[in-house]
């Protein structure tokens, strides 16, 4: 089975405080929230790929990792380094690119790389 990749989702404990951690900290921007009235889901843009949301769940934690391709992983590293929890600081990977791995506020390991 060959299957295209086109939505990510992971768990977060308080979506307002993880909203605004994604988009201060990140610089990601909403693109869709659901249900209108009171969100509990985010998704943000994206410039092709999987779709990546966030979603307010009270019983359960998601510990995933995300991995994202970036222009500049140099630069990203150098704004968000001070700012955020770092679970693999920046690397020259065996592949011949860089990468480094952070923590969202709820554990998700979100990992940059280019």
């Amino acid at each position: 089975m060959k299957t295209n990749l086109a939505h990510i989702r992971v768990n977060v404990s308080d979506i307002q405080k993880s909203l605004k951690w994604y988009e201060e900290v990140l610089g990601f921007i909403v693109d869709g929230s659901w249900p209108i009235e009171n969100p509990k889901y985010y998704d943000f843009v994206s410039e092709g790929g999987a779709t990546f949301a966030i979603m307010e769940v009270e019983s359960a934690k998601s510990y995933g990792r995300i991995n994202f391709n970036v222009e500049d992983v140099d630069a990203l590293w150098r704004k968000l380094k001070d700012k955020v929890d770092i679970l693999e600081p920046l690397f020259d990977t065996p592949w011949g690119t860089r990468k480094f791995t952070i923590l969202d506020l709820d554990g998700n390991e979100l990992g940059f790389g280019g």
